[in-house]
């Protein structure tokens, strides 16, 4: 009954995390082009469709648990992309570029003091075990999957 209604609330809290950081981007596709383009992991290529792309994704994920849609597998997409930015930050931060990690919006060089990469991974890490727990735990209040099932 209670791990239900923690589910509730974790499902919510990561809808809103997913609808902050792609509503901040899907405005400004060129900006958030631009914030994958200096991490220098991906070849050029690339950079555009991710970068405008990731945006709709991330917005789509918070929809899914906002209502609680495929909890199981937003939750497994969100674990996925979350590993992803972190390797990604770590990557940048071995490298010792200096960068804003672009998750809520900007992003692109910065001085190497205004870097933040380990409150950054630290919160996704967060992120990610809020994701996992909707892995592990899917079954929520006031969720489609609920109502689908009967």
């Amino acid at each position: 009954m209670i791990t239900a209604w923690i589910s509730t609330v974790v499902r919510l809290a990561l809808s809103v995390v997913w609808a902050w950081a792609g509503l901040a981007k899907v405005s400004d596709p060129e900006a958030a082009a631009q914030a994958v383009r200096v991490y220098r992991i991906l070849p050029e290529a690339l950079v555009k469709p991710i970068g405008y792309g990731m945006p709709f994704l991330e917005i789509a994920l918070a929809l899914l648990l906002l209502v609680g849609l495929g909890t199981r597998i937003a939750a497994i997409v969100s674990c996925v992309l979350l590993v992803v930015y972190i390797g990604a930050i770590a990557s940048v931060w071995a490298r010792g570029i200096s960068i804003d990690c672009g998750c809520f919006g900007g992003g692109g060089a910065v001085a190497a003091s205004q870097t933040a990469y380990w409150q950054e991974i630290l919160r996704d890490c967060g992120f990610l075990v809020l994701a996992g727990w909707l892995v592990w735990r899917p079954k929520s209040r006031l969720s489609l999957d609920g109502w689908l099932a009967g």
